[in-house]
C-alpha cells in the first residue's frame, strides 16, 4: 500500500492485480472456525484447511464512531495513490522504494449492482472507468525500505481521532500488547477502479501484527501464495462450516499452493488483524470486483523486533512510539 514517490514497504508482482483479476476464488475463510472452506460450485466443494494467522473482529466501532472518523478523514487532503485509491499523509522518500507493481492508466471494468452471495461480492451489471490515481493519507515516519533508513522529521504521531481506536485494541488478547507507530489511510472507490496488488509488507520496520480497520462498506480480502508445495486438505463434514472443528476427517487431498485462493469477508466496521503465515507468507490484495461502494480503510502498524527493546534500533524505535502515541499527527 504504497504511493510512487513513497512507499510503505509492501511488496508485489509487477502487474498483479490485473492477473488477480483473472482468478476465481476457491476457498472462503470462516472465522468463527479459522478454517478455509471449498467455495460452492468450485474444484474443491466439501473440501477444507486450516488457515491460521486471521482474525476478524466484528462491530469494532459503532456507526457513529464510523461516521465521524471518516468526516474528520476527509478534511485532511487525500492525496493519489495507485490503482484507483487515494491516501492521505507521507510515507517513503524515494521512488525507488516502491513495493507495489508499477501502474499505469489503462481502462478497467468496474462491477456494480453487487450483492454477496458466500463471502463473494457478485456483480449483475458492469461499467469500465479509466483507472486513476486512489486517495491516501498517511501518518508515520519517512522511510526508505531500500535503504533501510528512515527518518522521524515532521512526524508528528497518529491522529487525535485514532486514540480510542488503538485503546479499544488493546481490550481483546490478540491485540492488548499492540502499539502502532504508523496509520495509512486509503480509499477506495469503484468509480475510480480502485484495487490494490497482492502483495507483502515490509517485515524490516514492521512488525508482525497488521491491523486494518474496513469502513463504510464490506469488501473481500484475497490471499495467495506463490511458494512451491502443497496443501492437505480435509473433507469437511455435514453441516460445516459449524461442525468443521470437531467433525472434521483426515487429510486425503492435496493441492498446490499456487492454485489456492482464500477470500476472507469483511464487513463493514470491522477489524482484521494478520499474524503468522497470514502475515509473511500469504500475499494480501482487493480486487476491483470487491469494491462496490466507497469503502475507507485505516491500516496500522506495529514496530519489529529489530527497534524493540533488545534490539539494535531500540533507540529509535522508542522515539518513534512517543511521537505515534502522543497522537498529534497531521497528513503531510
Amino acid at each position: 500500500m504504497k504511493t510512487g514517490p513513497r512507499s510503505n514497504g509492501v511488496r508485489g508482482p509487477r502487474g498483479g492485480a490485473l492477473r488477480g483479476e483473472e482468478k476465481t476464488h476457491r476457498f472462503i475463510y470462516y472465522s468463527d472456525t479459522g478454517w478455509a472452506v471449498g467455495a460452492e460450485e468450485s474444484d474443491f466443494e466439501g473440501w477444507a484447511f486450516p488457515f491460521p494467522g486471521v482474525t476478524v473482529i466484528e462491530d469494532f466501532v459503532t456507526r457513529e464512531e464510523e461516521a465521524e472518523m471518516v468526516q474528520l478523514m476527509d478534511r485532511e487532503p487525500w492525496k493519489p495513490s495507485q490503482s484507483g485509491r487515494r491516501k492521505q499523509g507521507h510515507r517513503g522518500a524515494s521512488p525507488l522504494t516502491s513495493g507495489h507493481a508499477g501502474l499505469v492508466l489503462v481502462t478497467v471494468t468496474v462491477m456494480v449492482g453487487v450483492r454477496i452471495e458466500e463471502g463473494f461480492l457478485k456483480a449483475t451489471r458492469c461499467r469500465s472507468f479509466p483507472q486513476q490515481p486512489s486517495p491516501f493519507a498517511d501518518y508515520g515516519p519517512k522511510v526508505n525500505f531500500r535503504k533501510q533508513k528512515l527518518k522521524t522529521a515532521g512526524f508528528r504521531g497518529l491522529p487525535s481521532f485514532s486514540r480510542e481506536v488503538v485503546r479499544r485494541m488493546g481490550l481483546y488478547p490478540i491485540l492488548e500488547d499492540f502499539r502502532p507507530v504508523e496509520q495509512c489511510n486509503l480509499d477506495y472507490c469503484p468509480e475510480r477502479g480502485s484495487a490494490i496488488d497482492p502483495h507483502l509488507d515490509d517485515a524490516w520496520l514492521w512488525g508482525e501484527r497488521l491491523v486494518s480497520l474496513n469502513l463504510l462498506s464490506p469488501t473481500v480480502l484475497s490471499m495467495s501464495r506463490e511458494a512451491p508445495g502443497s496443501l492437505l486438505l480435509c473433507l469437511a463434514p455435514s453441516g460445516f462450516p459449524e461442525a468443521l472443528v470437531e467433525g472434521v476427517m483426515a487429510p486425503s487431498r492435496s493441492v498446490l499452493c499456487q492454485e489456492v485462493e482464500v477470500a476472507v469477508p469483511l464487513p463493514c466496521r470491522s477489524l482484521l488483524v494478520l499474524t503468522g503465515a497470514a502475515r509473511h507468507q500469504w500475499k494480501h490484495a482487493i480486487h476491483r470486483r470487491h469494491i462496490q461502494a466507497r469503502r475507507v480503510c485505516a491500516t496500522f502498524r506495529e514496530l519489529s523486533a529489530e527497534f524493540c527493546p533488545g534490539g539494535k534500533q531500540q533507540e529509535l524505535g522508542q522515539e518513534l512510539l512517543q511521537i505515534s502515541l502522543s497522537f498529534q499527527g497531521r497528513p503531510m
